[in-house]
C-alpha cells in the first residue's frame, strides 16, 4: 500500500514535468533519480560496495525485468502521457493490475481462489469509477491509450519476472532497474537532440523518480517476496486512489459521491484479500537461492562458514524437499501449483 501512494502520487507529477521535457528524456530522468539515489543508500547502509546475492539463474530474470520494466514500460508511459490526458492514463494503468494477476495465474501458475479474484476486481473497479470520472477522449488519445496499454502489459511481465528474484536485495534491485533504464532512455533522448531541463527541473525529476519509481519499488519486491505476483499487483491498483486521496487531505479538494463510491469498492476489495487463509498439505522441491533469513521451519540447513550464531543472515542456501501443511501466500517458498 506504501508502493502504491508513492507511486500513485508520482504519476501526476510525472504529466506536469512533461511541460518542460520530453517523454523519452524524462523516462530516463526519473529512473536516474531511482538508481542512484538507491545505490548511494545501499553504499552508505552496507558501508561500500557488497556483492547482490543472486544465484546465476537469477541473473537472466532480473535482465529481462530490467529490459521490460526498466527500460520499454516508462518509455510507452511517457509516450502515452504526452497524448493523453492524467484522467484517462490513470483509468488505463489500472490494466497493470489484471495483466500483472492474469501473468501470474495462467503463464507462472501462481495459485488463486474466487476470493482473491473478486477482491481484486473490486479493487480495479474502484479505481475505474475514480479514474474515469472526468476522463476525456480528446483527439489522439486511442493512440496513447495504446502506448499506456502497451506500457501495462510491459510492467506486468516486469512484475512477474521481478518475482523470481524477489528474494534478493530489494535495494540492489530497485537500483540497478533504475540505473540500466535511467542510462538507456537519457543516453537516446541525447543522442536524438533533447536537452536537458535545467538544474530546478533536473533535480525535481530526479527527485519524484526516486519516491515513486525508487523507493515505491523496493516496497512492491518486498511484498512480491511475501505476497506472490497477483495479490501485490492488486494491492498496487489502489495507487489511483492514493492520488486522490492525497489531492483531498493535503490540498483540500471537494469530495464527491464518485470518490467515496471508488474508497468503498477498493475496502471491500483489501477486507476481502485479507480474509484470505490459504493452508493445504503441500511439498517443497529443492531449490537454491539467497535471501535474508532465519532458521525456521523452511530452513533447516548447515553452515560451511561459522557465522556465530548470528541472525537473520544471508548467503545462498538449498531447500530440502519437506512436505507440511500451514497457511501461506504463494510467496519464495511457496511456489508450487494446486490440484483441480
Amino acid at each position: 500500500m506504501a508502493a502504491a501512494l508513492l507511486f500513485g502520487a508520482s504519476t501526476p507529477l510525472a504529466k506536469q514535468l512533461l511541460r518542460d521535457t520530453s517523454p523519452m528524456l524524462l523516462a530516463g530522468l526519473l529512473y536516474l533519480g531511482s538508481g542512484i539515489g538507491l545505490t548511494a543508500g545501499r553504499l552508505l547502509r552496507d558501508r561500500g560496495w557488497r556483492a547482490p546475492a543472486l544465484v546465476p539463474a537469477e541473473w537472466l530474470w532480473l535482465l529481462l525485468a530490467i529490459g521490460f520494466g526498466g527500460v520499454l514500460a516508462p518509455l510507452l508511459l511517457m509516450l502515452g502521457l504526452a497524448q493523453a490526458s492524467a484522467a484517462s492514463a490513470s483509468l488505463l494503468l489500472n490494466l497493470e493490475a489484471v495483466l500483472t494477476a492474469l501473468l501470474a495465474w495462467v503463464v507462472f501458475r501462481e495459485n488463486t481462489d474466487r476470493r482473491v479474484v473478486l477482491g481484486m476486481a473490486l479493487i480495479v473497479a474502484g479505481a475505474a469509477v475514480l479514474a474515469g470520472r472526468g476522463a476525456s477522449y480528446e483527439s489522439g488519445f486511442q493512440w496513447g491509450a495504446l502506448l499506456i496499454a502497451l506500457a501495462c502489459l510491459c510492467w506486468a511481465l516486469d512484475n512477474n519476472l521481478t518475482r523470481k528474484v524477489s528474494a534478493s536485495d530489494a535495494v540492489f534491485l530497485a537500483g540497478v532497474k533504475g540505473l540500466a533504464a535511467g542510462v538507456v532512455n537519457t543516453g537516446l533522448a541525447l543522442l536524438l537532440g533533447e536537452r536537458l531541463p535545467g538544474p530546478a527541473g533536473m533535480a525535481g525529476a530526479m527527485a519524484v523518480g526516486l519516491l515513486g519509481y525508487g523507493i515505491s519499488l523496493v516496497l512492491f519486491v518486498l511484498a512480491l517476496r511475501g505476497l506472490g505476483a497477483a495479490r501485490t499487483g492488486a494491492y498496487f491498483s489502489t495507487a489511483p486512489f492514493m492520488g486522490a486521496a492525497i489531492a483531498v487531505l493535503a490540498f483540500g479538494e471537494h469530495t464527491s459521491s464518485t470518490f467515496w463510491l471508488a474508497a468503498a469498492l477498493m475496502a471491500a476489495g483489501v477486507w476481502l484479500h485479507l480474509q484470505e487463509r490459504h493452508e493445504h498439505m503441500h511439498t517443497h522441491s529443492p531449490v537454491t537461492h539467497a535471501h535474508r533469513h532465519v532458521h525456521d521451519e523452511h530452513h533447516q540447513h548447515s553452515h560451511e562458514l561459522d557465522r556465530g550464531g548470528r541472525e537473520p543472515h544471508t548467503h545462498a542456501h538449498t531447500h530440502a524437499p519437506l512436505s507440511h501443511s500451514h497457511p501461506h501466500y504463494p510467496d519464495i517458498h511457496h511456489p508450487h501449483e494446486h490440484g483441480g
